[in-house]
This record gives structure tokens, sequence and C-alpha cells, in this order.
């Protein structure tokens, strides 16, 4: 089993973090969308005080995520062929992180205008905190928990005297 080089491995981790950043940054360009057009809809103006304000917070949560998750982009074209990968990958990380959070927000606010819209407040309340507690196991806690999952299986490898081909 071949060992890749730091270089190698920088590379590989800005490779992953760009892939994940492509299916974060389309669902909040689309959330952000929505939320851009939701005013101009028939039904807005009847909205009240409350959800025109948790219309706000889900609207500024989006844009700051758009802005977050896109950034690496920009700081990608300022720090082009100077060999600072890995301020590159360590910058991005902490975008995709911060990006991340304001699009749970983002999202959570939305289910929350949304559901107050259509159903009464308690209901409205009940199903948003349910909502965000979905998105905080799968985005926040299974992750961290299971953050060492790989860590048994490559001291196992590195025991096998008989490596399969292309492990």
């Amino acid at each position: 089993m071949s060992k890749e080089t730091e270089k190698q491995r920088w590379e590989r981790n800005f490779a992953d973090l760009l892939q994940e950043l492509r299916v974060a940054q389309t669902g909040v360009q689309i959330l952000f969308a929505f939320l851009l057009t939701l005013p101009f809809s028939n039904g807005f103006p009847r909205a009240t005080a409350f959800q025109k304000d948790v219309y706000i917070v889900s609207l500024l949560s989006a844009a700051a995520a758009t802005a977050m998750i896109i950034s690496p982009v920009a700081f990608h074209r300022a720090l082009f062929r100077q060999g600072r990968k890995p301020e590159l990958v360590r910058f991005a990380h902490r975008m995709a992180s911060g990006g991340l959070a304001f699009m749970l927000l983002s999202m959570v606010s939305a289910v929350l205008l949304i559901t107050d819209f259509v159903l009464s407040r308690p209901i409205a309340i009940l199903l948003t905190v349910l909502t965000g507690v979905w998105f905080l196991v799968f985005w926040a806690f299974l992750p961290f928990a299971r953050r060492n999952w790989g860590d048994d299986d490559v001291d196992d490898e590195d025991d096998d005297p008989h490596p399969l081909p292309g492990d």
C-alpha cells in the first residue's frame, strides 16, 4: 500500500471539500432563490409580523450560508498557484462548517415560517423543533460521534500480511 505525500493529501482534501461544497451550494442556492421570491407571492401580504420576522431570519441566514459556502472559490482565485493549499483547505473547511450552520438556521426558520402560516403556532413550533433536532442528529451528532469510525480498520489493515489488491 503506497502512502500519499503531504502535498497529495492536501490536494485530496481540497478535492473532497469541493465535492462537499458542490452539494451544499446547490441546496442553499435553491433555498435562497425560494426565499427571494416569497415576498412577491400572492399570500405573503397575509403573513403576520412574527412570520415576516422569521422570514427575515431565514433570508439573511440563507444569504450568509451562500456567501460562506461560495467563499472558498474566491479564496482559491486569490491564492491560485501560490502553493498555499494547506491554508486554502483550512479556510474552506471553516467556511463550509459556518455555511452549514447558517444553512441549518435558514432551513429550520423556513420550516417555522411555512408551518406557522398553515398550522397553529404550537404545532408549528413543535414541528420546527423536531426538524432542527433531525438536522442536528445527521449534521452534527452522528458525524462527531463517529469521527473515529475508520481508526480500528486502519490498524487492522496494517496488521494484514496479505492485503487485497487495490487496498
